[in-house]
């Protein structure tokens, strides 16, 4: 038995059922409505979109495999030889393919030519004797700015000049890949004018002033000199805390 209260429907209700009423028989009348259809790229349909179109999974399948070769279907043909959909089909959804614009007009471009610019090309470097190269001729090598250049030069001074390349490991923030490229363009053509040192001769405080020497460098090779006698090249070596790995640089700043 129903136990629930009747009750008439109120003055709103019942607008409202005849309302809907009214749609239902305006369905009925008009069962399908149109939708306002966008212009798309047939390429990257999805799924979803493609069975919405009438596609079957096959013809689904077929598009993937050709776009995952790389592949673009550039014409509504090719994308009928591509999904092998029938001509009906094709004659329906073609109207609102839309491929780009290189596709339709492929002897135009979409950016306009003043767009491109031509980069000035990087001048060629000559090889040079590092001991004559200015800030303008180092800069020109990749990787070497305002900074780095000065500091090449500021080490020249001090050294009096360059007698390797070498010694370019010995200026800080160069890099190996700056200084491979410094090799590229530079070398030392020939010894510079040096004011060499004497090493059987000058005192602690003048083998101190030398770049490679330090104090207690410098001490050791006095007390070498006092115990052994005059210093010769081979017993650069036999010097307590000497640089070894840099003996043959610093041979050609010395006098014996």
């Amino acid at each position: 038995m129903d136990f629930n209260p009747k009750r008439q429907p109120s003055k709103e209700e019942q607008h409202w059922i005849s309302l809907q009423n009214n749609l239902d028989s305006t369905k009925e009348v008009n069962p399908k409505q149109e939708f306002n259809e966008y212009s798309y790229n047939p390429n990257f349909i999805s799924d979803f979109k493609a069975y919405k179109l009438g596609m079957t999974l096959p013809q689904i399948n077929r598009l993937h495999a050709f776009r995952l070769q790389g592949k673009f279907a550039n014409s509504p043909k090719e994308f009928q030889a591509v999904t092998g959909i029938s001509d009906s089909l094709l004659n329906a959804i073609a109207p609102n393919f839309k491929f780009p614009d290189w596709v339709n007009n492929p002897h135009t471009s979409s950016y306009p030519k003043s767009k491109w610019k031509e980069f000035p090309k990087k001048e060629a470097l000559k090889i040079l004797d590092i001991n004559q190269a200015t800030k303008e001729d180092l800069i020109k090598v990749s990787g070497i700015g305002d900074a780095i250049s000065d500091r090449i030069l500021k080490q020249k001074e001090i050294l009096g000049g360059f007698v390797s390349m070498d010694q370019m490991t010995d200026v800080w923030g160069l890099t190996p890949e700056v200084i491979a490229e410094l090799d590229k363009y530079f070398i030392v053509e020939s010894l510079p004018k040096l004011k060499k040192i004497n090493i059987n001769t000058a005192s602690i405080k003048e083998l101190g002033q030398f770049y490679y020497f330090k104090y207690p460098i410098s001490k050791n090779i006095v007390t070498y000199r006092s115990m052994n006698g005059d210093i010769k090249i081979e017993d650069l070596s036999n010097i307590k805390g000497f640089p070894v790995d840099k003996l043959k640089i610093i041979a050609l700043y010395l006098e014996f």
